[in-house]
């Protein structure tokens, strides 16, 4: 059974989510440097059936463009080029980071490790992901 995957895309860093064959659960995949993005995700299709991609879609609350909006825009026309059989959705990334962030104080972790930015990207992409699934 296919996958589905979340990306948290940002300027440095993107934060992977992943659900388990039969998308019941979202779980953190990685996070990887934004530019090596691409070679990741071809890395992973080979290895993974993947059905559809969800990618954050940054916007501000009034709905109009943030300042990564059109960084993502740039990103997804790539990703189209690169994998244009594939699925791709965008879905509102509006509150993920605080959310994670609230998240990850809950998990009872060190300050110096609930601050590491690699890791509130890739629970951004979960939280994405779950609130995804959630929908269905």
């Amino acid at each position: 059974m296919a996958r589905i995957l979340a990306l948290d895309y940002g300027k440095k860093r993107t934060g992977i989510a992943v659900t388990d064959p039969l998308k019941i659960i979202a779980t953190p995949l990685d996070t990887v440097d934004t530019g090596e993005l691409i070679g990741f995700l071809k890395k992973y299709m080979q290895a993974e059936q993947v059905e559809k991609v969800l990618v954050g879609y940054p916007l501000n609350f009034d709905n109009s463009a943030t300042d990564a909006t059109p960084l993502v825009e740039k990103f997804l026309g790539k990703f189209a080029n690169v994998f244009p059989g594939m699925a791709v959705e965008k879905v509102d990334e509006r509150l993920t980071s605080r959310m994670a962030s609230q998240a990850i104080a809950q998990m009872g972790l060190k300050k110096k490790d609930r601050e590491k930015k690699e890791l509130i990207d890739a629970v951004s992409a979960v939280i994405m992901l779950q609130e995804y699934l959630q929908s269905l």
